[in-house]
């Protein structure tokens, strides 16, 4: 649908902001939980690597929907999903 069209479906604007609050918090709790590894003295290995990738990628996409979703574009229903599912995935690799 066109941006402008007055049919397509909007998200209201409190229940964007709790999405946001969310999405903020847990990106916190992630970027959180790879600091403390990080600073961890026990010396990296390489096969360390397989964990520490998927939750990089995952912080990644969390921060990717959490830029989408302080767009104001975001109220948009379709924007707000897509922004969501990214959000979703990003958890999924980072759990």
């Amino acid at each position: 649908m066109n941006e402008q069209d007055p049919r397509e479906e909007r998200v209201e604007p409190v229940f964007r902001n709790g999405t946001i609050t969310i999405v903020g918090i847990l990106l916190a709790f992630s970027l959180g939980f790879i600091t403390h590894w990080a600073a961890n003295p026990i010396p990296w290995q390489t096969y360390h690597l397989i964990a520490v990738l998927p939750i990089l990628v995952g912080i990644a996409l969390q921060i990717r929907a959490l830029a989408i979703l302080l767009d104001i574009k975001s109220l948009q229903r379709s924007i707000h999903d897509r922004a969501s599912r990214i959000f979703i995935a990003g958890l999924i690799l980072a759990a």
